[in-house]
């Protein structure tokens, strides 16, 4: 069983998604990186070009406990697009799996319908395109199995967040010691 599968297409924030893929890999947890065709190499919002390690054809989405979606533009709309990605939003809420995204990344929740309503997070402004309203001001929300961030800052809590329900809060906190996340949190005091 893998841990997590990321979703990636044209035009996604870097940080965002490499930034929980970096985390989860220091947590020695399995995470795959998959694109929308059957062209590994995407290119995110900042021309930063990755290599995915399978398409979305390939995935066999009973091997995984939780999926993520990064924000982005156009990232999080070609994902929220693709009727594939939403289905498998849905198909992972009514499995009790985590589902989580980031920045604009919950309007693929939103289209999938499983965000509610003063449960959420995302970047100030993409709730204006959200059916779900009243996003809460905080930088990661977990409701039920849907955990939402608010943006690029928030990357790393949201990864810290994830390696505590998949792993533990012992290996979250020695990842979020080993980033210096704990120390940095001291120095916003």
């Amino acid at each position: 069983m893998k841990d997590l599968m990321v979703f990636l297409a044209e035009g996604f924030e870097e940080i965002e998604a490499l930034t929980v893929v970096d985390l989860f890999r220091r947590a020695d947890l399995k995470v795959d990186l998959i694109s929308l065709d059957r062209y590994k190499t995407v290119i995110g919002s900042h021309g930063i070009e990755v290599v995915a390690d399978m398409s979305i054809d390939e995935v066999k989405i009973d091997d995984y406990r939780a999926l993520y979606i990064p924000g982005g533009e156009p990232g999080a709309t070609n994902l929220m697009n693709r009727k594939k990605v939403v289905e498998c939003v849905g198909i992972f809420k009514e499995s009790d799996k985590i589902v989580a995204g980031i920045c604009a990344g919950p309007k693929v929740l939103d289209k999938a319908e499983v965000l509610k309503d003063d449960k959420f997070t995302c970047y100030p402004g993409v709730e204006k395109q959200l059916k779900a309203k009243n996003p809460v001001n905080a930088a990661v929300v977990e409701d039920e199995n849907i955990i939402t961030s608010m943006g690029p800052a928030t990357a790393m809590l949201l990864a810290v967040k994830l390696i505590e329900k998949l792993a533990s809060e012992e290996k979250a906190k020695e990842v979020a010691d080993g980033v210096l996340l704990n120390k940095l949190q001291e120095f916003l005091k």
